[in-house]
């Protein structure tokens, strides 16, 4: 009797742990990055400035610092895709940090498993930030102090294929943080050497 009672608690623990561990990976397969864009858009202190959706081909992802070279700016190191580019930036108001969001997306991101982180830099480590505002993102309002910018990209895959989602956040002062958030759902078949 004892043996088949620890058998049915074993079994049913057994049961239990199944069905979480099958709910969390299903949570995971369904996720997708979009679900950022949406924790920017609830926070109340995030004031939308930019929203851009476009085909891309050979969208240049930077995985390094941008760079003076021989006259250019470029990537030290760099990736191009094809696929659907979604661009948004925010104004982050009411004395809340650009970086402490950006913080927050990381997270949300690393809590899916599955995110990878490609670079990350901070500050003077990312290069020149009028060239991360003009050059890499089209939006001079992120152009700051350069103390004050980080940089991120990640890959994730989900259930209709992989993503990259850049991140960077940039203030110019106090009062004025800017967010930017980029997600590109790959092109079916798109692969790059950074994996």
């Amino acid at each position: 009797m004892k043996f088949t009672a620890h058998y049915w608690n074993t079994a049913g623990l057994l049961l239990i742990w199944a069905v979480a561990f099958g709910a969390q990976a299903e949570s995971r397969e369904a996720y997708h990055p979009e679900a950022l864009l949406g924790e920017v858009a609830s926070f109340p202190h995030a004031l939308p400035i930019a929203r851009k959706v476009e085909t891309a081909r050979d969208h240049e992802i930077g995985l390094g610092p941008i760079q003076k070279l021989k006259g250019d700016w470029v990537f030290r190191s760099s990736v191009r895709l094809d696929g659907e580019l979604q661009r948004v930036t925010w104004q982050i108001v009411d004395g809340f940090a650009s970086r402490e969001l950006l913080q927050r997306l990381e997270a949300s991101l690393m809590q899916q498993g599955e995110a990878l982180l490609l670079f990350a830099c901070d500050g003077r480590s990312c290069g020149s930030g009028s060239q991360w505002a003009n050059r890499v993102f089209g939006q001079r309002l992120l152009y700051g102090r350069a103390d004050d910018q980080s940089y991120r990209v990640y890959a994730l895959d989900g259930p209709h294929g992989g993503y990259r989602v850049l991140l960077y956040s940039g203030a110019r002062s106090a009062d004025r943080q800017y967010l930017h958030a980029e997600i590109l759902t790959l092109a079916v078949g798109a692969t790059d050497s950074a994996l």
